[in-house]
């Protein structure tokens, strides 16, 4: 039985899309539900997979070429005993469109890929640990195949005859070219200003030490940094409502619940999914959820609802060594709260030189919607909440 191989239904508002990676090449054997083809949006990746056993018979769409909704990219045959299928069906994942620059890293404590995955860490790919040395030994990624591999403007490097150097022009890919795009309207579009502060990490990480044992028997999930820090941008946004508000046109947009963005790494770029009412989640509802997203984001399996939205984010440059950075705000959204590297440092207590595991925060914020002394203030509190963990106990 034959079958068209056609392009899915895209996301509302995206017209059209591109011919990311073939994984198959015509000839190719292949099992049902074996992924034939990555397709790009702006949005999302969306990967089609075979509606049977059978044969890749024709490639009709190549590597680069954009197509539209519906559109038939291939032809698949079917084996004569393979039983009749569903239509075509399409995994999504999630894009990079969020335009928070995670400092040199990603968004989760420090070589947040350090320590492989903290609950609230980031998942680094391999060639993003090799990239920021962080002395892991990781397996090569299998060699691309022909179907999967650059365009031909990209497989061989133009050669500077003249002086025997080389260069490579790789086309952008839509996805990079979005976050570009988001970027550039970022700091054209809000009056982006940034206010930093440091904070003592010593009482949490001494909390964290105590009980992350304990935590995990209960639990099943590793105590990270990150949901300390959520419960206090939470605690904090409480207080100032304008760092929780939005511009719409020429209205001001206070939202009323608590959706806060985590900035996750992967090998396709950053993506930022959304903790929902984040209010009402507990630590370990925090920490499951950001372990869940941090492996659907590895595996390429969130979904447009994960990504979308948000009234707040956090992003954490500490995870690649970033000692301090200015994060880029995610529209339309009006703050951002960049965490760095956790580093021992000599400060002044009591007019005695103590040392402490010190970490710098950025808030970058929209200076049409939040005044500085708010801003200040939000930081503030963000850094008297996790200097002293009780604060978050007793709502103080």
């Amino acid at each position: 039985m034959a079958y068209d191989i056609k392009v899915p239904v895209l996301p509302e508002s995206v017209a059209d899309a591109t011919i990311a990676a073939w994984h198959k090449k015509p000839g190719d054997p292949v099992r049902r539900d074996e992924t034939l083809v990555d397709i790009e949006t702006d949005k999302i990746v969306l990967e089609v997979v075979a509606p049977a056993d059978g044969t890749l018979e024709k490639i009709l769409k190549d590597t680069g070429a954009v197509v539209k909704a519906e559109e038939v990219i291939a032809t698949f045959v079917a084996q004569q005993n393979a039983a009749a299928s569903a239509p075509v069906q399409t995994k999504q994942s999630a894009t990079t469109t969020q335009t928070t620059q995670a400092a040199p890293q990603q968004a989760q404590p420090a070589q947040q890929k350090p320590e492989v995955p903290s609950t609230s860490e980031q998942i680094l790919s391999p060639s993003m640990r090799r990239a920021v040395g962080e002395g892991v030994a990781t397996a090569q990624p299998p060699a691309p195949t022909q179907a999967q591999s650059a365009p031909q403007s990209a497989k061989q490097p133009a050669v500077d005859t003249a002086h025997g150097r080389l260069e490579k022009r790789v086309p952008m890919t839509r996805l990079r070219a979005k976050i570009a795009e988001r970027l550039l309207a970022a700091q054209q579009n809000a009056a982006i200003l940034t206010t930093f502060n440091e904070i003592n990490m010593g009482p949490v990480i001494t909390l964290r030490n105590t009980y992350k044992e304990e935590f995990m028997q209960k639990y099943g999930v590793r105590l990270g940094y990150m949901s300390f820090f959520v419960n206090a941008v939470v605690a904090a946004l409480k207080r100032f409502p304008d760092v929780n508000a939005s511009i719409d046109g020429n209205d001001i947009v206070y939202h009323g619940y608590f959706d806060i963005g985590i900035a996750v790494s992967t090998e396709r770029g950053l993506v930022v999914p959304v903790l929902r009412d984040a209010d009402t989640l507990t630590v370990a509802e925090i920490e499951q959820k950001i372990a869940d997203f941090s492996k659907s984001a590895r595996d390429g399996k969130l979904s447009m609802e994960d990504i979308t939205g948000g009234t707040f984010t956090i992003t954490n440059g500490g995870v690649f060594g970033s000692l301090m950075a200015t994060p880029i705000l995610n529209p339309p959204q009006s703050a951002i709260l960049g965490m760095h590297k956790i580093e021992e440092r000599p400060v002044v207590e009591n007019k005695q030189i103590v040392i402490r595991p010190m970490m710098y925060v950025a808030l970058s914020y929209d200076h049409r919607i939040i005044d500085g002394a708010e801003s200040v203030q939000f930081l503030v509190t963000v850094k008297e909440m996790l200097e002293d963990p009780a604060r978050l106990i007793l709502s103080i």
